[in-house]
C-alpha cells in the first residue's frame, strides 16, 4: 500500500532573525528541510512539500517532490488540507520541516504502528529531560485517550512527562475526514493539528503513540535551537565516523558535513573542520586548525596544522600539505610537498616536487584565473611567484625569490630577481652620518 509524507514547510521562522526561510538554514552542511526529506525518501513513496506564498527558493529545494502552496498562513491543519488532493489512498504522515532530525526508522517505526499495531491514527511522542510546556500525550490501556496542552492541564496531568511531537499517521480518507473537520474557535482563529487527535477519538478511533528519541524530535525555531540540532547531528556525524575506523583525537572539536567520507585509519587531530564535499582516504592525517572544503584527500597524505583546501582540490598519495598553505583548484601528485606559506591556486604539481616557503601562483589577473602547471620531480625554491599562465618542467629548478613570467624547460635553472650588489664599509658611513644628525 502507498504511503505518502506531506512536509509543512510554510511557516515564516519570525524567530529565526534571518531573510532565509528558517527551513534552508543549514545543519552539518545540508538545509532542514532537505535532512527530513531524505528521511522521507528512505520510508515514503510520495512527498509533498506544503509552501507558503512566495516561497520559491524553498520550492527548488523540495524538487523533485511535489509542492503546494498554502496563500493564507491559517493554522497547521489547515496547511496540511491544502495537499489532501495529493494523499493517494494509501497512508499519510503529516511531518514539520522544522523537526529535520526525524531518522529513517522512527518514521518506519510510525508507519508500522499504524499499519501493524491495528491503530486508526499513529503519533509520535518523546520523553524530554524537561517536559516544560509540551503538550502531554494521556495513555490508558496501551492508547492514547488525549493530548492536554500544557495551560490546560492540571498539576496531575503535568507530571506526565510523554510529551507530544506533532507528527501524525493514518489512512488518507480518514486524514483527509479529520482535517476538514478541525475548527478554529481558539484565540488565534487557526485550525491546529492537533486537534485531529480529539476528533479521532470522539468517533471511537484508536490512537497509539510511537516514543522517538527526544533529539530527533526537537524543533527548530530559533538560532539557539538550531544550534543545538547542529550540536546532536555532529554527534551522530562522529560516532559513525568513529566506528568506521577513524581515529579523533578529540570528537567534539571536529566538524562534520553530512557527505563527508572517509577510508578506515583516518586520524583527525582537534579543531578540524570538513565543509561539504570531503573525502578522505585511508592512512590520511588531518591535523589541527585545518578547513577541508570540497576536496580528495588521498592515502598517507598529511595536512597542515593549519591548512586549507578549497574546492576543486585533488591530493594524489603520500603529499605533504603544511602549516599556512592554502590549495584550490589544484591537483598535487603522489608524493609532492608544500611544507609551508603557500597558496597553490588553478595549478597541477607533479609527483615528487618540492614547493619552498612562501611560493604563491599568481593565479588572477583582476579579469580570468589562469592556470600553473609544475612537471614531476621540480624544485620551486622559497618566496617564488609564478605569474600564470606558465609552465615548470619535469625536473626544473626555480631559484629562491624568483619572479617566473616565461615557461621553464625541464631540468633548466630559472633565476628571476636582481643581481645583488655589495658596498664595503657603507653600512659603518650611515650609521656614523645618522648619528651625527
Amino acid at each position: 500500500m502507498q504511503a505518502t509524507a506531506v512536509v509543512l514547510a510554510a511557516g515564516l521562522g519570525t524567530r529565526m532573525k534571518s531573510a532565509l526561510p528558517k527551513t534552508l538554514h543549514r545543519i552539518a552542511g545540508r538545509t532542514m528541510l532537505r535532512h527530513l526529506l531524505g528521511s522521507c525518501e528512505s520510508v515514503f513513496d510520495r512527498i509533498v512539500v506544503v509552501l507558503g506564498p512566495d516561497m520559491e527558493p524553498v520550492a527548488r529545494e523540495a524538487a523533485p517532490h511535489a509542492t503546494v502552496v498554502q496563500t493564507e498562513r491559517r493554522g497547521t491543519a489547515h496547511a496540511a488540507l491544502q495537499a489532501a488532493a495529493q494523499f493517494g489512498d494509501g497512508d499519510v504522515a503529516i511531518l514539520y520541516a522544522d523537526n529535520p532530525l526525524i531518522r529513517p526508522a522512527t518514521l518506519t517505526r510510525l508507519l508500522q504502528q499504524r499499519r501493524d499495531g491495528a491503530a486508526d491514527l499513529a503519533l509520535l511522542a518523546f520523553r524530554p529531560a524537561d517536559p516544560a510546556r509540551y503538550g502531554r500525550v494521556v495513555a490508558r490501556d496501551g492508547w492514547v485517550e488525549r493530548i492536554v496542552e500544557w495551560a490546560d492541564a492540571d498539576a496531575a496531568t503535568r507530571a506526565i512527562d510523554l510529551c507530544n511531537a506533532g507528527v501524525l499517521c493514518a489512512r488518507a480518507a480518514d486524514m483527509r475526514r479529520w482535517l476538514g473537520d478541525v475548527r478554529d474557535d481558539n484565540a488565534k482563529r487557526e485550525f491546529y493539528l492537533t486537534d485531529v487527535v480529539g476528533l479521532a477519538r470522539s468517533e471511537g478511533a484508536r490512537v497509539a503513540a510511537v516514543e522517538a528519541p527526544a533529539e530527533e524530535v526537537a524543533g527548530v525555531n530559533s538560532r539557539a535551537e538550531l544550534a543545538a540540532a547542529e550540536a546532536v547531528m555532529q554527534g551522530w556525524l562522529r560516532n559513525e565516523a568513529m566506528e568506521a575506523g577513524v581515529t579523533m583525537i578529540d570528537p567534539a572539536s571536529v566538524f562534520l558535513s553530512m557527505d563527508t567520507r572517509f577510508e578506515p585509519d583516518v586520524t583527525i587531530e582537534p579543531n578540524v573542520v570538513f565543509g561539504p564535499g570531503v573525502q578522505v582516504a585511508t592512512r590520511a592525517q588531518i591535523r589541527a586548525f585545518s578547513h577541508l572544503e570540497g576536496a580528495t584527500v588521498g592515502p598517507g597524505c598529511i595536512i597542515g596544522p593549519y591548512a586549507r583546501l578549497r574546492p576543486g582540490t585533488v591530493l594524489e598519495g603520500d603529499v605533504h600539505i603544511g602549516n599556512f598553505v592554502e590549495l584550490k583548484a589544484a591537483t598535487v601528485a603522489i608524493g609532492a610537498k608544500a611544507n609551508h606559506l603557500t597558496y597553490i591556486g588553478d595549478a597541477s604539481v607533479g609527483a615528487g616536487t618540492n614547493i619552498g616557503a612562501g611560493t604563491i601562483t599568481c593565479n588572477y589577473d583582476g579579469y580570468a584565473k589562469h592556470r600553473t602547471t609544475i612537471g614531476a620531480r621540480a624544485f620551486i625554491g622559497s618566496d617564488v611567484a609564478l605569474v600564470a599562465p606558465v609552465t615548470v618542467g619535469d625536473g626544473a629548478i626555480v631559484a629562491a625569490g624568483s619572479v617566473i613570467t616565461e615557461d621553464v624547460a625541464p631540468d633548466a635553472l630559472a633565476l628571476a630577481r636582481g643581481r645583488q650588489v655589495q658596498k664595503p664599509g657603507r653600512a659603518a658611513e650611515i650609521r656614523a652620518t645618522k648619528k651625527g644628525k
